[in-house]
């Protein structure tokens, strides 16, 4: 298969159609030219040297020239040519919250995008890692396996809303859980996850989920988001979340569950703000991490083959080069025509 890596160059190529162009207008110029000297069959026979069809020929190999050298600008490529590469880094697997409760609107806009747009800052903040994302609400599940493919991560974070799981709650223990399960057998102290919530768990037990992730050389650390006044939550449909007797339900950071996880998980908690979430010290916790080595990966890696196109494109630029130009000599013969034609009238 061929691939050109820098297809904006085959816009060259638009530019020959116009050179036939000019290069007729030209021509019919200076045919034009001739016939104000006399006959144009007498002007032939007195310029034998002079011929229309060389200067069309020099076209023809200068544009297929042109047109060589504009596919090698473009660079094709064909092929694929497998390389391993290895790489150093720490494992991380981020669990975003996507119960109702992060639709609360204490942030701008709400709780889950200001959480994704944290979450994407933070994928740009790292380097040689590999990342998965985690969505959890009563349930959890892997929304991204472990990889180092950050612009996957980024599409996969962009599709999640509290509609990715349809039991509702906050199960904080089973999103450890599930993130314990992610993690690759190779990695030893390089497993780190990153939990954002608003921490208000109403399904098991966090802690105990914790202290199994510190037994499997896991770190966890917490991103709480939310406020303590509390907050109402708006629904799809316009209107405000209630409970079965009616009450507005309001929605609250549970900031001691979290502290209390991130200490039992050997890590640290941080307090998101609007203006910054506190990835600064999420990324230097996780730099801690010792550097493993994971196993090769293989990538594509494309044949480059704009030398051959240059090559022909130089072979027929010499070709054109190589054809002489009479025109000197027939301007000449013109000239003494011309002169002749003179000292005939005197």
């Amino acid at each position: 298969m061929v691939h050109l890596a820098q297809i904006e160059y085959l816009l060259i190529i638009a530019v020959i159609p116009f050179l036939f162009l000019l290069h007729f207008v030209m021509q019919y110029r200076k045919k034009v030219a001739l016939r104000s000297f006399g006959d144009p069959i007498l002007i032939s026979k007195l310029m034998p040297q002079r011929s229309t069809r060389r200067g069309w020929v020099k076209l023809i190999f200068f544009s297929i020239a042109l047109f060589f050298f504009a596919i090698g600008l473009s660079r094709p490529q064909i092929g694929a040519r497998v390389k391993e590469v290895e790489r150093k880094g720490a494992e991380i697997m981020i669990a975003l919250d996507v119960s109702n409760s992060m639709l609360a609107q204490d942030y701008s806009p709400n709780r889950l995008e200001r959480a994704k747009l944290a979450i994407s800052r933070l994928v740009d903040r790292l380097q040689q890692d590999r990342i998965g994302l985690i969505v959890f609400a009563g349930d959890a599940f892997v929304q991204l396996p472990i990889t180092t493919d950050y612009v996957s991560a980024k599409i996969f974070l962009n599709s999640i809303s509290t509609e990715s799981i349809r039991r509702q709650g906050t199960a904080l223990g089973e999103a450890i859980i599930t993130g314990l399960r992610s993690f690759s057998s190779t990695a030893e102290n390089s497993k780190a996850l990153i939990l954002i919530t608003d921490g208000e768990n109403h399904e098991d037990d966090a802690l105990e989920a914790a202290k199994l992730a510190k037994e499997s050389g896991v770190r966890i650390f917490c991103i709480g988001i939310g406020s303590e006044q509390g907050k109402a939550i708006p629904m799809p449909d316009g209107n405000l979340l209630k409970d079965e007797n009616g009450n507005i339900v309001v929605t609250k950071l549970d900031e001691a569950s979290l502290v209390e996880i991130a200490r039992i998980g050997d890590g640290s908690y941080v307090r998101a703000g609007n203006s910054e979430f506190g990835l600064e010290t999420i990324v230097d916790g996780v730099r801690e991490l010792d550097k493993q080595t994971f196993s090769s990966e293989v990538f594509e890696d494309f044949n480059e083959q704009y030398m051959y196109f240059f090559g022909i494109a130089l072979f027929f630029l010499l070709i054109e080069f190589l054809i002489h130009n009479k025109k000197r000599r027939w301007m000449k013969s013109l000239e003494v025509f011309s002169r002749l034609q003179k000292e005939d009238s005197k």
